[in-house]
């Protein structure tokens, strides 16, 4: 019986995926619940597992590819049968005829420009990692992609020798475009033979219309890039929201560009329409090559480059979009920042009581789930902490989702949450935050683990560090940073007569949005989860 391996809905939200990595090839005997294939999404990487014993008798979507949620991706024949594959000859393909997936060896394959998003249409190449004529290994890096949204690095998708790269570096291309063409030595392709010749032109000019050959524009459009000026490139996406919103040409070539050598974005586009319903004229872009230079603001900042004892490290994937949704948190709520002390001794002594109880049921009793309980306590509480903004509207949250930040090797962090988590008692905490853990370091979340999130907790007392002021998780309003616990003295007070005793306490900080959230509302709920804390009812554990 023949079974349909599907590329699967990873969330509500995602309608597809990329496929990035083939762990099986065509042929190979596969188990259920083996993994086969890793793909990428929007919102997250994972590996997929077969779903039943059998041979991978034939391969449909390719490593790089992006097909819609439902797209079969593989089939699997589960009768346990030997499975023939078939060998083709190049010299036995005609020429525009493309056969069915082979195990082949020796053939030239193309290397596409990658879709790296839905809203990714076109890519920059900014490096080159192998040049014509280098032998490169399947999954070997062989060039790097700027795109508005991510920079990244692009495998080869096979064993092989690189034969012709069509694109220089600064170059910006059209997703799906080939880039550069590998013979291949051996491997899973899909095999596509055509002659194509190079016109007789100027470099320059080639590449300019190759540029413009890659996808297929309405007339208006056509006729936009026909009268757009000297080398200046619109992508299709930015084209078709000019069209549909009515930007003329002349509109178009007058938005400021951020993009690499000021070519115009989508979110160029768009913030140019919400200005312009807002009032706010465009401002005329400047030839700065007529202009008189501005004077220089002299910096102490040293400017490095790589000999001078230093090492230039490009920024990751997850970096960058940590540094991406830092800045935008920072650019858009109003940070304040309160603290707040708290004896643990009640948590504390329970936990040490009961530490090897609980580990006999699998679970490991920390700091974490009490926590986790007082701040759902609070957040019940004060349901206005449980919130989000939009534009003028407060959105109150009547289910608490609550994040729970991930530090991930060597570079990373990730916050997934606890969905519905005033439904758990602390065993049920205790067990979800080690479960989100796990999966976050071995690439197992899924992206509704990271999604609708309502507040978040960050816990850099694990490193030792006392207290610190976080940065809000959008678009929450509030986020809850927790300190190391430590002895230390207090002053205590019992039937009036003061002493100093030695005390397990914590520091907790809540970082929290001005715009909703005044200091009476952020010191009420401080308060509330330290009285929980130093009261615990142990009772309920």
């Amino acid at each position: 019986m023949k079974v349909n391996v599907v590329m699967p809905q990873m969330g509500e939200s995602i309608t597809e995926g990329t496929l990035i990595k083939w762990h099986k090839k065509k042929g190979d005997r596969v188990k259920k619940d083996e993994i086969i294939y890793e793909i990428s999404t929007d919102k997250v990487d994972t590996e997929i597992p077969s779903p039943e014993d059998g041979v991978l008798v034939d391969i449909k979507v390719f490593e790089q590819e992006t097909v819609v949620v439902g797209t079969i991706v593989a089939i699997i024949e589960t009768n346990g049968g030997a499975v023939q594959i078939e060998e083709v000859k190049k010299e036995d393909v005609k020429k525009d005829e493309t056969p069915s997936t082979t195990q082949v060896g020796g053939e030239i394959i193309d290397v596409p420009m990658p879709k790296m998003g839905e809203s990714i249409m076109e890519g920059t190449i900014i490096k080159w990692h192998k040049k014509v004529g280098d032998a490169v290994k399947c999954d070997e890096i062989i060039f790097e992609i700027s795109t508005d949204k991510v920079d990244t690095e692009v495998p080869s998708s096979a064993d092989g020798v690189i034969t012709e790269i069509l694109f220089n570096e600064n170059d910006t291309v059209q997703v799906g475009t080939a880039v550069a063409k590998i013979r291949t030595s051996s491997g899973l392709v899909k095999q596509k033979i055509e002659e194509q010749e190079k016109p007789a032109k100027g470099e320059q000019e080639y590449k300019q219309e190759t540029k413009l050959q890659t996808f297929q524009p309405s007339n208006h459009q056509a006729d936009n890039l026909q009268r757009s000026a000297g080398n200046k490139f619109f992508s299709p996406l930015v084209l078709n929201i000019a069209r549909t919103e009515g930007i003329s040409m002349s509109e178009l070539e007058n938005v400021s560009g951020s993009g690499i050598g000021g070519r115009i974005t989508k979110n160029d586009v768009l913030n140019y329409l919400k200005n312009k319903k807002s009032g706010i004229t465009a401002v005329p872009q400047i030839d700065y090559s007529k202009a008189e230079p501005l004077p220089v603001r002299k910096t102490d900042a040293p400017k490095y480059t790589p000999g001078q004892r230093v090492e230039i490290i490009p920024m990751d994937n997850i970096r960058q979009r940590i540094m991406y949704h830092m800045t935008n948190s920072r650019d858009t709520s109003v940070h304040v920042t309160a603290m707040i002390e708290i004896d643990m001794s009640r948590v504390h002594n329970f936990i040490e009581q009961n530490r090897e109880t609980f580990s006999k049921d699998g679970i490991k009793l920390t700091y974490m789930p009490f926590i986790s309980f007082a701040v759902i306590k609070a957040l019940k509480e004060f349901p206005l902490m449980n919130a989000s903004l939009d534009g003028n509207n407060i959105v109150v949250k009547k289910f608490i989702n609550l994040g729970i930040a991930v530090a991930i090797e060597p570079n990373g962090l990730i916050v997934p949450n606890i969905k519905n988590a005033d439904e758990k008692n602390i065993r049920g905490l205790a067990k979800a935050i080690a479960d989100l853990g796990n999966r976050s370091r071995t690439k197992k979340l899924v992206p509704d683990d990271i999604m609708d999130g309502t507040f978040s907790i960050t816990n850099y007392g694990v490193f030792g560090t006392l207290f610190g002021t976080p940065i809000i998780n959008q678009p929450e309003v509030g986020i809850l940073g927790v300190g190391a616990v430590t002895k230390k003295p207090v002053v205590i007070e019992n039937n009036g007569i003061e002493s100093i005793a030695i005390k397990p306490m914590m520091y907790l900080s809540l970082s929290h949005d001005h715009r909703l959230v005044d200091g009476m509302l952020g010191g009420k709920f401080l308060k509330s989860i330290k009285d929980t804390l130093e009261n615990f009812d142990t009772s309920i554990v």
